[in-house]
């Protein structure tokens, strides 16, 4: 059902996330048909926030003019709205002098998370509520960009977009779940995100290794010409009406392009769009957005500090992909660790492992990261899966010692394996008796430091998780021992 809702002044309808120029507002009577009455009562927007849906969808908060002062998004309207009616949101610095002019509220809902967020998005963009950019404290929006000129297009999170060049679609009100759109759009859609710049010509391409997101059906791997530039492109232009809310007319496409390769005979394209269909129909299963974001490097150059790594380490190649290995005690008696992993100098989220120490009691954190290393790199031999290029140990030169001994136990080849000392900054290698000091300042330092403090923040949030559920278990059963 349609929704209406004002524009500088002119009445529009919102249908399906899309806008359409209707009459003025102000004279408009229409009696609202989402329930603003309740037998002939009229509602305030506290009363009516408790008939909206529990689904997901945007939310749009009205003055007392009809117009539109700000735009939301929500997995759960029902909640997410009426949390703006509530003592802390009206003392809130951020929310006070919002819900002062709340006169009336209204909402689209969204199949997806994902839909919400886009259709959130395009709506601010349009309306621009002024209550959208007062809320922000000035930071500048993240934006999804798309770049136009080059064979094979990269899909960018941005704050500074492009002038020219590219297509953008923003602003977004929350970076992470911009990054965990981005992450489950490329799972869809398969495009790129690197910073290579390749050439469909270019036969060099042809012997490139391509990273992990290859091997995992994230990405079409156009950087070892395993897709066409046109295949390519179309794959660009369906993501493209998915952002612009024609996921229907997407859908419709899909299904007719699947059923026209089935009938050419080319099984794997038609498998491939299936699995596309599926995918799309599957986004309102995807839970928290932001558990899909990867996160933000400030303060490195990647490649530079690639290229450093390599150098530093005498290594034949950059090593692409890196893994850090960190271990996390509870309150001394339950031991955790992390693994992290990074493409290409970044940080890709999905190939984030949580370990629960099982065979060590007490804190022996050589004992610990011995199974780490046994129980990761037998189930990698056991499933014919890559290793890293480099494996980053926390810790000194024991630490170091304990994992290749791991792996001459396990008669495993390792990958190249150093470990990095926090207190000096110190990296030791393998067989070398004297440590690797850099400048504080080197780019290979500093992505080293990243992947090392990636890995510890990570355990150390699963820590805390363990401690939170050992928390709740001890009230429950201080509960249970009153009752």
């Amino acid at each position: 059902m349609p929704h209406r809702l004002q524009k500088n002044g002119e009445f529009v309808t919102v249908y399906q996330g899309k806008l359409h120029k209707n009459t003025h507002c102000m004279e408009d009577k229409t009696p609202d048909p989402e329930g603003t009455t309740v037998s002939g009562e009229i509602l305030t927007p506290r009363e009516k926030v408790r008939l909206l849906p529990t689904t997901p969808g945007v939310y749009l908060m009205k003055d007392s003019q009809g117009c539109v002062i700000y735009v939301g998004k929500a997995v759960n309207l029902r909640s997410r709205a009426g949390s703006y009616f509530t003592k802390a949101a009206e003392i809130d610095r951020r929310t006070a002098d919002l819900v002062l002019e709340i006169a009336d509220i209204d909402f689209i809902e969204a199949e997806s998370e994902v839909d919400a967020l886009l259709m959130e998005a395009r709506l601010i963009k349009d309306i621009q509520p002024r209550f959208n950019a007062l809320l922000k404290d000035d930071k500048t929006f993240p934006y999804l960009q798309i770049t136009t000129r080059e064979d094979f297009p990269r899909v960018e999170f941005t704050r500074q977009p492009e002038s020219s060049g590219v297509k953008l679609y923003g602003p977004f009100t929350s970076a992470g779940q911009l990054r965990g759109t981005i992450a489950v759009l490329q799972k869809i859609f398969r495009f790129r995100t690197c910073t290579l710049d390749i050439e469909a010509n270019d036969e060099k391409w042809r012997w490139f290794r391509p990273c992990l997101l290859a091997s995992i059906n994230q990405c079409t791997a156009p950087c070892n010409m395993r897709i066409s530039k046109e295949d390519y492109r179309e794959d660009i232009r369906r993501l493209k009406i998915f952002l612009d809310g024609g996921k229907a007319s997407l859908m419709k496409e899909l299904e007719e392009s699947m059923l026209l390769a089935s009938r050419e005979m080319k099984f794997e394209k038609a498998a491939r769009i299936r699995d596309q269909i599926k995918a799309l129909n599957s986004l309102s299963l995807r839970g928290d957005l932001e558990s899909h974001a990867q996160p933000e490097v400030f303060y490195i150059d990647p490649q530079k500090g690639l290229a450093g790594l390599k150098k530093v380490l005498k290594l034949n190649e950059i090593p692409r992909r890196i893994e850090g290995i960190d271990i996390a005690h509870l309150s001394g008696t339950e031991t955790v660790a992390s693994l992290v992993q990074f493409i290409d100098g970044l940080p890709f989220k999905p190939g984030y492992k949580r370990f629960k120490i099982e065979s060590v009691q007490g804190v022996d954190d050589f004992a610990s990261m011995r199974e780490v290393v046994t129980r990761r790199f037998l189930r990698l031999t056991q499933e014919g899966e890559s290793f890293p290029d480099l494996l980053l140990i926390d810790g000194g030169k024991g630490q170091l010692n304990a994992v290749m001994e791991t792996f001459r136990m396990l008669n495993i080849t390792p990958p190249t394996t150093i470990s990095l000392a926090k207190k000096e900054e110190e990296i030791f290698v393998p067989g070398e008796s004297e440590s690797i000091q850099l400048s504080r300042h080197a780019f290979s330092l500093r992505l080293l430091q990243y992947v090392r403090d990636e890995a510890h923040r990570f355990a150390q949030h699963y820590h805390h998780l363990l401690r939170k559920k050992s928390s709740l278990g001890g009230n429950e059963g201080k509960r249970r021992r009153k009752s």
